[in-house]
């Protein structure tokens, strides 16, 4: 009996010894990245030879199993999900600046003192160099600069990924904090879709206009942000609704700047330019008019851009002031 078992170990070795050589001989450079097959459970298998290229991945689901809406909520965990928008991604503990305890009573004089203490340690020992005080102060810059600009969470999440990514590739180097920051808070809106001009980014900013945009098209070029230009159509709302224009001129601009735009108007001009002269356009022909002062102080232009794109636009359309 024993004799087939030993039989079958040195089978096993010699197949063992075979498939080591067959995955030494392999050169993953030399695989055709088409014959790579990635599987339900994230592995990346390489079909013809059955090797696994990539099998490291971390499941951030519940180890539990649930079968109805019952048994998750039963099931289910308390805290706050991970961020990109914290330095430490929200995973350290937070002492609460509240001086009560679990039933909301006051605490004590000598425990005050004591969560006192612990708390300025907990806040030194968050940041255990210098390289994550800095990461901690540019995503709280880019935190308070996306409330000053009423941006939506999703804005701040791409926002502080960008700036990582930038941090990881060494880019930071002889650059301002501020400025890279701010540069990834306006990638991060252009990206999201919900844009904002690089003045109104420049006002709640602590760096000049010209350093942003150099920044942001040194960083847009750096990590590959594939940036389409921006459509005006997408300033029209909320340009209208300071100006309090009515929903007859909203339509009636979008329609000025498809028009324009098809006919290659658009090329080369600001974004911002163009949608506040086809909505002061627009607000002649429904006769809710709005000075030509009132619209560039809304979007952020001069009078002399609104008065040329008007002019440019007028005349493709075909309408004689």
């Amino acid at each position: 009996m024993t004799r087939p078992t030993r039989q079958r170990e040195d089978r096993t070795q010699w197949q063992g010894e075979d498939e080591q050589e067959t995955e030494d001989d392999i050169d993953l450079d030399d695989l055709d990245p088409e014959d790579l097959v990635r599987t339900a459970d994230g592995e990346l298998i390489h079909e013809e030879t059955g090797l696994i290229i990539e099998e490291e991945q971390i499941d951030p689901g519940p180890e539990w199993r649930a079968f109805n809406h019952q048994e998750r909520q039963e099931k289910s965990r308390v805290g706050a999900p991970t961020t990109q928008t914290m330095h430490d991604k929200g995973l350290t503990t937070t002492i609460d600046w509240k001086d009560k305890d679990a039933y909301g009573r006051s605490i004590s004089s000598r425990k005050r003192s004591q969560m006192h203490r612990l708390r300025k340690w907990q806040e030194r020992i968050r940041t255990k160099d210098a390289g994550e005080r800095n990461l901690q102060f540019a995503l709280s810059e880019i935190d308070r600069m996306a409330s000053a600009l009423g941006v939506p969470r999703s804005v701040r999440e791409v926002a502080s990924v960008i700036y990582r990514r930038a941090l990881n590739e060494d880019l930071i180097r002889g650059r301002s904090i501020e400025g890279v920051a701010t540069a990834a808070l306006y990638a991060a809106c252009r990206k999201e879709g919900i844009p904002r001009s690089l003045e109104e980014i420049s006002e709640v900013s602590r760096v000049e206009r010209k350093e942003i945009g150099r920044t942001y098209r040194y960083i847009s070029q750096e990590l590959g942000l594939e940036m389409k230009p921006v459509d005006p159509k997408k300033y029209v709302p909320r340009f209208c609704s300071e100006l309090e224009l009515s929903e007859e001129v909203q339509s009636k601009a979008n329609e000025i700047i498809e028009t324009t735009a098809e006919k290659g108007l658009l090329s080369g001009k600001s974004p911002t330019g163009y949608a506040a002269a086809a909505i002061y356009a627009a607000s002649l022909l429904c006769n809710e008019k709005k000075t030509q002062r009132e619209v560039a102080d809304v979007a952020q232009v001069t009078e002399v851009t609104i008065r040329n794109r008007y002019q440019e636009q007028i005349e493709a359309m075909g309408i004689h002031s």
